[in-house]
């Protein structure tokens, strides 16, 4: 009895100190490849869309793995990452070759000004107040520059660390399945809410991108904006902006109509931009929602607010994810440890309303909610 007393506590003891050398090496690799953390979240937002693909082709087609996966990385590449680095690149290239005139950009800002002041009677800005509005043009042209330096870089590591997640698909979902520290049922709901989340954003994103850019160049060209399609495009990509969203690119414009003496045009812009811009914005969204998962807005926007500064560009989706997960959690606490709790342990409604068929997977009934558990040998 004592040699094995003394054979657990050395057992506790190797298991701890593993544990120990594990967070330790994990914080040593986390801290160099932080630069390239948003290919591996790209990487991982691509897995959880394309895996049904890479099963459809090894199981159905009886593709080998390594020959599947590649088909799968060159229609990532030339469907997805291809056409955003391009339109990256357009940004940068029509805004470089702009040439900003800071002294006459000065002059058309105070003569705005000067005639709203002498209209309302009042003054609300001094030159020494817009001195600095020409450095945002430069500032901004860095920023933009060391984005898609950053973005071509993580693009090739999403290329490598996807291959080799379809190529090992079987093996990487087993390991996280076996060291997750929840019992089967709570396993797979996780599995399902982190797969519905991430498709949420992952698909509905770009959509709503799609959607809105469109009809802001349709506005655009009715009321005689100059590089429509250049504007539409920053317009599209603005929609990840939580709060400001589209606005931080028509309204500009408009001021810039007004500061230009063409009222109509800059009046107009500005209520296109309000009602139709903003009104599709609210419809595509509802729409989504129905067909994709529910996630309440609050998560939404806040949690891009905490992704954006953390994973960059793929905080849009991982930074939902991680305040969804935190969400997920409670709710799990709550439905098993809480007494008379009515908490379900899900964030998304898409799956409250249907049951889920998984392949592999049979229906069991609980008290609280219908899951399915893997069929026995």
């Amino acid at each position: 009895m004592i040699e094995q007393a003394e054979k657990e506590r050395n057992n506790q003891r190797h298991k701890y100190i593993l544990i120990g050398a594990l967070i330790l090496l994990g914080l040593i690799i986390f801290r160099f490849t932080r630069p390239y953390m948003s290919g591996f979240l790209g990487a991982a937002t691509l897995y959880v869309i394309v895996n049904g693909q890479q099963r459809y082709l090894t199981q159905k087609l009886r593709f080998r793995k390594s020959l599947s996966a590649l088909l799968i990385v060159l229609e990532v590449l030339f469907f997805i990452l291809i056409p955003l680095t391009g339109l990256a690149f357009l940004v940068i290239d029509t805004f470089s070759g702009i040439s900003i005139d800071p002294q006459a950009i000065l002059n058309e800002v105070n003569d705005f000004i000067h005639s709203l002041e002498e209209l309302l009677g009042f003054n609300f800005f001094t030159p020494e107040n817009l001195s600095g509005l020409p450095k945002i043009g430069t500032d901004l042209l860095q920023v933009l520059g060391n984005s898609v330096y950053s973005f071509v870089i993580n693009v090739i590591v999403i290329l490598f660390v996807l291959y080799y997640m379809l190529f090992s698909s079987d093996e990487f979902e087993k390991s996280i399945r076996e060291i997750l520290p929840f019992k089967e049922e709570n396993k797979q709901i996780l599995g399902e809410e982190t797969r519905l989340i991430i498709q949420a954003n992952a698909i509905g994103i770009p959509l709503m991108a799609i959607i809105q850019g469109f009809f802001a160049y349709l506005g655009y060209l009715i009321f005689g904006v100059e590089s429509a399609l250049l504007y539409a495009i920053l317009t599209a990509f603005a929609t990840i902006l939580p709060l400001v969203g589209t606005m931080i690119v028509w309204v500009p414009i408009s001021i810039s109509l007004l500061i230009g003496g063409d009222y109509v045009n800059g009046i107009g812009l500005a209520v296109y931009g309000l009602f139709i811009i903003g009104g599709v914005d609210n419809v595509a969204r509802f729409l989504l929602q129905k067909k994709l998962a529910d996630i309440h807005p609050l998560i939404t926007v806040f949690g891009v607010l905490i992704g954006i500064p953390m994973f960059g560009f793929w905080g849009i989706i991982f930074g939902p994810l991680l305040l969804s997960l935190f969400i997920l959690f409670f709710n799990m606490f709550r439905h098993e440890y809480v007494k008379g709790s009515k908490a379900e342990p899900r964030v998304t409604t898409k799956m409250k309303t249907r049951k889920v068929s998984i392949p592999g997977y049979k229906p069991i009934k609980t008290k609280k909610s219908k899951i399915h558990a893997p069929k026995s040998e």
